[in-house]
């Protein structure tokens, strides 16, 4: 069992919140509007889920999940997860987020971004490729045919070895991307983006993605 921080009560963080608890996990989450909001979600997930502030679930979290807009992403508590393995869900989104010069001209990633915010954190890139609701419904035991792959990608074994592990734990095949500074490859609007793969699939896909994208 372990103890999970999720920043963010959208749809990936409630997603992500019911599966781990599924699989034994205990959860801490919080969103933008406070722990009082979140009653309705944590009567469904029952007695292993607390809500909290941002600062308190990124505390509580032996890892951290952050899962909020890339427009928010510098109001994420820096100091309560200093040390953690840090989770980013996220995905760059121009038209929510804004212009972004830096990821539009391929000179940073969305979660390499996050690893500046957090310097003291070892952010590894997960379940941003995936919509909310497969979380839950489209994983298959190890050894399944065909089975469904998701990519992950960090600057730290350990933290790459954690999400390959928890993938494997709800139900799908790991293809390491390697350094953030490689995590492009499964970014929005890149061929792996949003399709369900197996691991050969997700290979060819991350292989074949472009550097930059057409405005």
């Amino acid at each position: 069992m372990t103890d999970y921080g999720i920043i963010g009560a959208g749809n990936i963080g409630t997603a992500l919140a019911r599966t781990l608890i599924e699989h034994g996990h205990t959860v801490t989450i919080a969103n933008s509007r406070g722990p009082a909001t979140l009653a309705d979600l944590i009567a469904e997930l029952g007695p292993n889920a607390v809500a909290a502030t941002a600062d308190e679930a990124a505390e509580a979290g032996d890892v951290v999940v952050v899962t909020v807009p890339l427009k928010n992403y510098t109001a994420v508590p820096v100091a309560p997860q200093a040390g953690k393995i840090v989770i980013d869900t996220n995905n760059y989104y121009w038209e929510r987020d804004g212009r972004i010069a830096a990821l539009d001209e391929g000179r940073t990633t969305v979660s390499g971004m996050l690893q500046q915010h957090l310097p003291q954190s070892k952010v590894v890139k997960g379940f941003n490729h995936i919509q909310a609701a497969d979380i839950q419904t489209t994983g298959s035991p190890a050894g399944t045919a065909d089975r469904r792959a998701l990519a992950t990608s960090s600057d730290f074994p350990d933290a790459t070895a954690l999400v390959i592990a928890l993938y494997d734990e709800f139900g799908f095949d790991a293809v390491d991307v390697g350094p953030l500074s490689e995590s492009w490859r499964v970014e929005r609007d890149r061929p792996a983006y949003g399709v369900r793969q197996n691991k050969a699939e997700l290979d060819a896909n991350l292989a074949k993605a472009p550097r930059t994208l057409e405005s």
